[in-house]
């Protein structure tokens, strides 16, 4: 069974290899993306158990890997094998199917990568330094306030001794054995960059992750061998496709979605000139690259007029009239009424999602905490919303970065609100007013999540200490704002320890959502319990069903 590669295996296989490679071509660049994809894949639980709070929410490792999967389901659909195109497929692949903080970064870094190669036909040592540099820069500027010490840290570094480097050697092998360790040499560095990391006494999960795929890039570069995956059963399972039927009576029959890529190119000239052909339109691009939606019954007109500004790519074309037909009575119930706002939630249990759909949400996407949806899954179910004004609830702060890519990809008007918690959300939701615009939704929304405040009550899966806190595994822990206040060998025992820190003089509101794990009984004693002790506030119990988390805390 292969894993991860350490840099004695690296050096052995090397030398094994023992020819120099002092190019590549787009197909070979497509063989490393795989075996590095693979090898992430079968060291995302050791990266997953990196994420440095000891509590079971590490999902860096999956995340990271399902956006990488979505890149090679990308460029395995490619119709050449030239570099350029396979690196922007790998680009426009993750960027669909990002999951998570360190998943979107790691599609930006692929789109700055692909950007340095355009018009490339081969790779030699300094075009890929001049690739990993511009993926560097692509990923910086996309964090609003990037953080050293992190999976950015590791990606520039490398990037900065690869360009050092890149006129001292022809060998490619050579080259990026080289990038490789100063990759981990950073790596290394990250705890001494981030106190949370040395307190965990962990390195950072995404620049671990981001390793993992180097290794397996260069494993393959020296072996011409795709690292294969170990666990079938852990690969990506396919996302479902957007639901594209509207009504029963559906007047254009294909969806037809693809990319556009050429030199100056005028998306506003051909949106009109194909307006004509179809309904539910979407262009939406640069220049360079253009992606195009139209539900049309003349799916090879438009292929033809497209194909007039350039090269066509990732071509899908759907029979909308062959969708089963519960699903068609489900959208045609959902699309009767055009509404001025639509919602987007991300919730995670049942009951939490129950209560975002009795509270006005038009989708529901069920996700949270381990269990990230990408950027094609928000993107999915705003399609599916008859509005044009569209308000994202994340409701984790590890899914805003993917919902505020859905920006680039849609025509509708998108306001992705700053929730990062369950709380939050419920309080942004009954916060927004149909009557008003979205800048004047987001003032009220900012001001609701300022109001409420979050405890999330759930248990350590390792031993460590924080904030001079000794925590043993097993232990429950009490997060209040994600930082960790209160820890006990009791659920009922923390959850008062929690409450006791958030409730004030001017607390009015407690809610308290239980998990799948809790037994009804013992949330209803313990809901009688702070009623009869905070009686000055309105206290409410809710099934949340959620995974991970006890108990799921407001306070307002």
């Amino acid at each position: 069974m292969y894993m991860e590669l350490e840099y004695s295996s690296i050096k052995e296989v090397h030398i094994l290899a023992g020819q120099q490679k002092k190019v590549i071509d787009g197909l070979y660049l497509k063989n490393m993306f795989i075996s590095g994809a693979n090898n992430l894949e079968n060291n995302k639980e050791l990266v997953n158990s990196l994420n440095v709070f000891p509590v079971p929410d590490g999902d860096t490792g999956t995340n990271m890997s399902l956006t990488m999967n979505s890149a090679i389901k990308e460029i395995n659909n490619a119709k050449d094998d030239n570099v350029f195109t396979i690196a922007e497929l790998a680009a426009n692949g993750s960027l669909m199917g990002a999951r998570g903080n360190s998943g979107v970064i790691l599609s930006q870094i692929l789109r700055g990568f692909a950007k340095a190669l355009k018009k490339e036909m081969q790779i030699n040592s300094k075009t890929l330094a001049n690739a990993l540099m511009e993926g560097s820069k692509t990923a910086y500027k996309a964090v609003m306030r990037p953080t050293e010490g992190t999976i950015l840290t590791v990606i520039r570094e490398s990037a900065e001794h690869g360009i050092k480097i890149a006129d001292k050697t022809t060998d490619l092998s050579c080259f990026l054995e080289e990038v490789v360790n100063q990759a981990n040499r950073t790596l290394d560095k990250t705890p001494d960059m981030l106190p949370v990391l040395k307190q965990a006494n962990v390195v950072d999960a995404g620049g671990k992750g981001l390793v993992n795929i180097f290794n397996g890039m260069l494993f393959y570069l020296n072996t011409n061998r795709i690292i294969q995956v170990t666990d079938k059963t852990t690969q990506i399972e396919t996302i479902d496709e957007i639901t594209k039927s509207e009504t029963e009576d559906i007047e254009f029959g294909y969806c037809t979605e693809f990319f556009i890529k050429g030199k100056s190119m005028n998306h506003e000239f051909f949106k009109n000139s194909i307006t004509s052909m179809g309904d539910s339109l979407i262009v939406v691009g640069d220049e360079n690259l253009i992606k195009v939606h139209i539900h049309t019954n003349s799916p090879g007109l438009v292929l033809e007029k497209a194909i007039e500004l350039g090269r066509l790519s990732s071509i899908k074309i759907d029979n909308m009239r062959e969708q089963h037909r519960e699903t068609l009575i489900h959208d045609e119930d959902k699309l009767s009424c055009k509404k001025k706002i639509g919602i987007v939630a991300v919730a995670v249990g049942s009951g939490i999602t129950s209560i975002f759909k009795d509270l006005g949400a038009d989708e529901v996407i069920e996700g949270g905490q381990t269990m990230n949806p990408s950027t094609e899954d928000i993107l999915s179910s705003i399609n599916k919303v008859n509005a044009d004004d569209i308000i994202i609830l994340p409701n984790n702060g590890n899914i805003i970065l993917a919902a505020k890519q859905v920006k680039y990809l849609t025509s509708k008007n998108i306001l992705v609100a700053q929730t990062k918690t369950i709380p939050q959300g419920v309080a942004a939701i009954m916060a927004v007013d149909q009557d008003r615009t979205l800048s004047e939704n987001e003032l009220k929304i900012q001001h609701a999540i300022n109001d409420v405040k979050t405890g999330l009550i759930t248990y350590a899966v390792r031993n460590s200490n924080f904030n001079g806190v000794d925590i043993e595994e097993g232990n429950i822990i009490g997060l209040i704002e994600n930082e960790i206040e209160s820890v006990g060998s009791d659920i009922t025992e923390v959850v008062n320890k929690a409450m006791d820190l958030m409730v004030d003089e001017d607390s009015s509101l407690i809610t308290l959502y239980y998990g799948d794990e809790v037994d009804p009984k013992e949330a209803e004693i313990l809901f009688k319990d702070i009623k009869e002790k905070y009686c000055d506030c309105d206290v409410e119990l809710h099934f949340g069903g959620q995974q991970l988390y006890y108990y799921i805390i407001s306070v307002e």
